[in-house]
């Protein structure tokens, strides 16, 4: 008879052999799968039909806080950024990478359009088919924050005979806008207050900022980001999040990504229009003497890189009762320091509050009939100031 010992024994071999063969089955699976998924992703397909114009080409213009240390694929990531360029022949595809989000299109000034780029693998749409024999424009705006889905540009794909031409004149009137989730137009496309973010719902183009900029036939860098503040993000501490408040983003080319420092000579607005404070102000956990000694050290460290423009604190339109009061008061307190020490081009605007009476987008936000009421009011406001008539 097998002694006890001899039984253990065995046992523990035969348990030994069964864990080996279920591990290499695992490994065997796990390798089979990374094997079928290289294979997907090296999977052929049909070449691009038609001209390849790479993102180097000098023709193509570019508006906006873009890093080009590959300068095959630049990168941004702020809503606004445009891409434009004139072409020839009857067709335009944009070449971005996949998961890029969406932009709005506008051939030869007709209706401008939204275009998604939201497959894992499609990086191609068409832009336009069947255009008339002759010179064409494309303008492009990126409309979303980009700094999860970290965007590229790659190209533009034009008939094959096709070239481009030399791209429009940049208006001359230039602007800078700073600000949080208003600037951006989080959720301005939704018409319900309880709908929360979606990049589906977001459109930068039809942004106070972006109507002003076309009100008053101008053009606009944007450096704005959801949730942000000058002293304390969104429901931060009382303390302040230093590590994530614009005085720290405005420095860098793309948000939340140190490998490149903003070249401020790349771009000298005339005009600097920051919106900033109400997610400051938005939970009751805030400190008042911080928030204006960051409102005064943003306004020091914008008038460093932008010597000769006038810079115009904005107030709206998402605040109201003591919190209003509060960034009124603290804005005005600011500006008028900022006058008596000797700088005379800082202004102040309010914007109406919303009340809901032309709706609210999502979680409260300014809804796009807002967002024309607020540029309506902007408008006027900045033709005066800047006698753009």
């Amino acid at each position: 008879m097998t002694s006890i010992e001899e039984l253990f024994q065995i046992i523990v071999v035969t348990l030994q052999a069964i864990l080996i063969e279920a591990n290499m089955k695992r490994i065997v699976t796990s390798l089979f799968m990374a094997l079928t998924a290289i294979a997907l992703q090296a999977s052929s397909t049909l070449p691009l039909k038609g001209t390849v114009v790479k993102p180097t080409n000098p023709l193509i213009q570019y508006v906006g806080r873009i890093c080009y240390d590959n300068p095959e694929r630049p990168r941004f990531t702020f809503p606004g950024t445009q891409i434009n360029a004139r072409f020839t022949g009857s067709s335009l595809k944009l070449w971005a990478k996949p998961k890029s989000g969406y932009f709005m299109a506008q051939i030869d000034r007709c209706e401008p359009f939204k275009v998604a780029l939201t497959g894992e693998r499609d990086s191609v749409v068409t832009l336009a088919t069947a255009l008339p024999q002759g010179p064409h424009e494309v303008r492009l705006m990126y409309i979303i924050e980009g700094y999860e889905l970290k965007p590229d540009f790659r190209g533009f794909v034009i008939d094959e005979e096709a070239t481009l031409l030399p791209p429009p004149a940049l208006p001359s009137r230039t602007i800078e806008f700073i600000g949080n989730s208003i600037t951006c137009g989080y959720g301005n496309e939704s018409i319900d207050k309880s709908d929360h973010f979606e990049y589906e719902t977001e459109n930068h183009y039809l942004s106070y900022a972006q109507l002003t900029t076309r009100n008053l036939g101008a053009m606009a860098h944007v450096v704005a980001r959801s949730g942000i503040g000058v002293y304390r993000s969104y429901d931060g501490p009382k303390t302040g999040t230093p590590d994530n408040v614009m005085t720290t983003e405005y420095e860098y080319t793309n948000l939340y990504d140190r490998s490149e420092k903003w070249d401020f000579n790349r771009y000298q607005p005339q005009l600097v229009c920051i919106n900033l404070g109400t997610n400051d102000l938005s939970t009751n956990n805030y400190d008042v003497k911080r928030l204006k000694d960051a409102y005064k050290k943003f306004l020091r460290q914008v008038r460093s890189h932008n010597p000769q423009a006038k810079i115009v604190y904005l107030c709206g339109s998402m605040l109201g009762g003591k919190e209003l009061e509060i960034a009124r008061k603290t804005l005005n307190e600011v500006v008028d320091e900022a006058r008596q020490a000797g700088d005379a081009e800082v202004y102040r605007f309010d914007f109406t509050p919303s009340d809901g009476s032309i709706k609210y987008g999502a979680d409260w936000h300014p809804s796009v009939w807002q967002h024309e009421l607020m540029a309506a009011e902007l408008t006027a406001f900045l033709r005066t100031l800047m006698q753009w008539w």
